[in-house]
């Protein structure tokens, strides 16, 4: 029996707790591993998304989102810190014999929201370290799982979720990265180029009961531009876009995580991808093919642009100062030595009246250990500017992607002198000038090179300029190559110099 103290203990207990839930913020974070605009919202007729669709029309939609280096720990490193892979030490990829590691005293995003009773979570693929500079309070990842069973059996990522959520009694960060739709034929042959066939319920392959399998036939896609038009690349395509509908299976049971646990109309949904999608002219390139999102961003507090599209220029460098204004936590700029992204969230209210002075860059470095190419590159809404730093040497190819069936059909081809149906050669592909400028109103493929025009003379210049600044800013250890050294210490300590190296 409830006397009536006690029942007006438990009313006044009930109105703090649904003062707090009323009150508290939290984020969900859902990043795709070598995703692209595979899916409904981006116009795509064939492959079907219906939760990333709905989950779209929910958010304001980004048409210019950018990653900030087009390779996966590095872009992982800049997504969870808000700096580019050259201020935070994650050069390159970090498992295994590549060994990249982010700087130890970098403040990461889970590290900040730690600091200020924020808890946080990762399921799925992590790919960047060490650990306690990307400290997370629950983990399920591949340093402690199998990465095919917490990147892609979504039944068991919808558990894992369920778990963190069913265990929080404050504002949480959840960051859920799937490895779908990753290519996996080097290292998973036997579940097909895109371990499009792990758990579809095939002899020996398992099975994910959450997962109805869509097959998709390769006459009926349409490529992108930046890739050949071959059988080999639409049976290619037609693997990945299975596991882009396992994706967004998996990515409907999140969200009905979310709703279950009672936290749809308190939480920031985040969604995009970590780099450009690996085929010819994608992952590890700074062309628009390599670096551009998707993108939305759902919040229960903003109505006025669900449904939306934005045109404005947004990078993954913008998720940390996004994150950290949806907390209302006030480190910002002065975290890391100051951050160059911004949040996004006042374009949830209102789309900017001018967006001609907008600008986003992007920092590539290696990707594989073996991959020294060197990029930096500055993106306004109509033009491209690239500096190949390491020009003279061939641009490197990595290894999954080398053994694609796109990639060797592109390379027989070309062995043999018979057509590839590509749009450059893979001799243009490999050997590319110092400086690229690209006019992308008029050459959206990005195909003619105009840095060395008289008439594009005062661009080129001023877009030089504003990148040299940025790499200032993010104390860029390459600002001065490759033709200068950089000397910052002992006679140079108060006046730093590029010293020529007279080639």
């Amino acid at each position: 029996m409830v006397t009536g103290g006690a029942k007006l203990a438990l009313v006044l207990l009930s109105l703090l707790f649904s003062t707090y839930y009323a009150e508290t913020r939290n984020v969900l974070l859902i990043v795709a591993d070598d995703g692209g605009f595979e899916m409904g919202t981006y116009r795509n007729k064939i492959v079907q998304t219906p939760n990333l669709d709905a989950l779209a029309k929910n958010s304001l939609i980004f048409n210019n989102a950018y990653t900030s280096v087009s390779s996966c720990s590095p872009s992982r490193a800049a997504l969870l810190t808000g700096t580019p892979s050259h201020q935070n030490g994650m050069y390159g990829l970090h498992q295994g014999e590549h060994h990249f590691n982010s700087f130890d005293d970098m403040r990461s995003l889970p590290k900040i929201l730690k600091d200020n009773q924020i808890k946080t979570g990762i399921i799925g693929k992590k790919h960047v370290g060490p650990g306690d500079v990307f400290p997370f309070d629950y983990s399920q990842t591949e340093e402690n799982n199998s990465i095919l069973q917490v990147g892609r059996n979504i039944t068991h990522i919808k558990n894992l979720a369920r778990e963190f959520l069913s265990n929080v009694t404050q504002p949480f960060f959840l960051y859920v990265a799937f490895h779908d739709p990753h290519r996996c034929g080097h290292t998973n042959p036997e579940y097909g180029e895109f371990c499009q066939r792990f758990g579809n319920g095939e002899e020996d392959m398992g099975s994910i009961p959450d997962w109805s399998p869509i097959h998709y036939v390769p006459e009926q896609i349409e490529l992108p531009y930046f890739m050949p038009d071959t059988m080999e690349a639409r049976k290619d395509v037609a693997a990945q876009y299975i596991t882009i509908s396992r994706l967004d299976q998996g990515v409907g049971l999140l969200l009905q995580e979310l709703k279950n646990a009672g936290h749809s109309n308190d939480t920031l949904v985040i969604y995009t991808s970590d780099n450009g999608i690996p085929f010819p002219n994608g992952r590890t390139n700074l062309y628009d093919s390599g670096i551009a999102e998707p993108m939305f961003i759902s919040s229960p507090s903003h109505k006025e642009r669900k449904g939306k599209v934005t045109y404005s220029l947004a990078s993954l460098l913008d998720i940390t100062p996004t994150v950290l204004d949806w907390f209302d936590i006030n480190e910002g700029n002065s975290i890391n030595n100051n951050l160059t992204g911004r949040s996004l969230l006042p374009l949830l209210i209102k789309e900017p009246q001018d967006r001609s002075k907008e600008i986003v860059f992007a920092s590539h470095n290696l990707h594989e250990v073996t991959m020294y190419y060197p990029m930096r590159a500055a993106r306004t809404q109509r033009y491209k500017l690239i500096h190949n730093i390491n020009y003279n040497a061939p641009f490197p190819i990595d290894q999954d992607f080398f053994l694609s069936p796109t990639f060797q059909d592109l390379l027989n081809n070309t062995r043999t002198n018979q057509p590839t149906y590509w749009y450059k050669t893979l001799k243009k592909y490999y050997r590319r000038p110092e400086w690229e400028l690209f006019d992308l109103k008029k050459d959206p493929e990005e195909l003619n090179n105009v840095a060395g025009k008289e008439s594009f003379k005062e661009i080129y210049e001023d877009l030089k300029g504003r990148l040299h600044e940025w790499q200032k800013v993010t104390k860029d250890p390459w600002l001065c190559a490759p033709h200068a050294v950089y000397e910052d210490k002992g006679d140079y300590k108060n006046e730093p110099q590029c010293l020529s190296l007279d080639i």
